[in-house]
């Protein structure tokens, strides 16, 4: 991982902070993009690696433009992209306005595939690699997050089609998904009128840390791994979901409906 330029959207907060720390450990080139962007600077400061940061709305098709314009300005090349901005929501599909779920498809499949598309050829120079960080939600559609899973399952999509599609090429894809992962993603998350969620519903300390996803995902881009499922709980609800689908149907709504204040009856 040294010298290689690495990418990483999100980067402000949670797994995506957790990733550039842990590419710094590399001395890795790392651009940092998020909305914050003083956020970013701050943690420049603490990094030893050679970084910028970028300020960036991955949902605005120009600012991924510009973010990759900005990457090869500074360093020349792309070797690594990490999809990682995103945000969640929690609110029946019923409750919720339609523009929450397009806010939802913007920033985290719009998002992914804007930088992506606009990275690609400098990262088929380098056979690079390409990541999105998803969820178990891509996977099994989850109560009460309909915008979140809807998305998610998108961005699987369009990473299976953009895996076949370069599988001469040389381009590596990965698919990381981590089960519930302590962060502040759910204080941010959206309801069904487009507010933020203000407090978590979930016991965070329970959770896996953003430290230890990021190193899973760092390993797993070395590696060149295509898939990366994150928690027993996570693991099991995959593989279960395509055995017993009517009773893991059951099981998710079951568990959601024990959130606090969770918008299941």
């Amino acid at each position: 991982m040294k010298n290689k330029v690495v990418i990483i959207t999100g980067a402000s907060s949670g797994i995506g902070l957790a990733l550039a720390q842990e590419f710094d450990k590399y001395n890795a080139k790392i651009v940092l993009a998020a909305r914050g962007v003083d956020k970013l600077e701050e943690l420049i400061t603490q990094m030893k690696s050679e970084v910028i940061a970028v300020k960036t709305d991955v949902s605005v098709e120009q600012d991924c433009i510009n973010l990759i314009d900005k990457a090869v300005e500074k360093f020349g090349q792309i070797d690594i992209l990490i999809n990682n901005a995103g945000i969640s929501m929690r609110s029946l599909l019923i409750d919720t306005d339609i523009s929450v779920i397009k806010r939802l498809m913007d920033v985290n499949f719009w998002g992914t595939v804007y930088c992506t598309k606009y990275a690609l050829p400098y990262l088929l120079k380098n056979k690079g690699s390409v990541t999105a960080v998803s969820s178990i939600a891509g996977f099994k559609g989850l109560p009460g997050r309909v915008g979140y899973s809807s998305s998610k399952f998108a961005i699987h999509g369009f990473l299976d089609v953009l895996r076949t599609e370069n599988i001469k090429t040389g381009l590596h894809v990965l698919l990381a998904a981590p089960g519930f992962t302590k962060s502040n993603i759910r204080n941010v998350a959206l309801v069904g009128d487009g507010s933020a969620q203000g407090e978590t519903p979930r016991d965070e300390e329970k959770m896996m840390t953003s430290e230890e996803v990021a190193k899973h995902i760092v390993k797993a881009i070395k590696k060149r791994k295509r898939e990366l499922i994150l928690t027993t709980q996570g693991k099991l609800t995959v593989l279960l979901n395509k055995l017993i689908p009517k009773t893991i149907d059951k099981m998710v709504y079951n568990h959601m409906a024990k959130e606090d204040d969770s918008p299941l009856k």
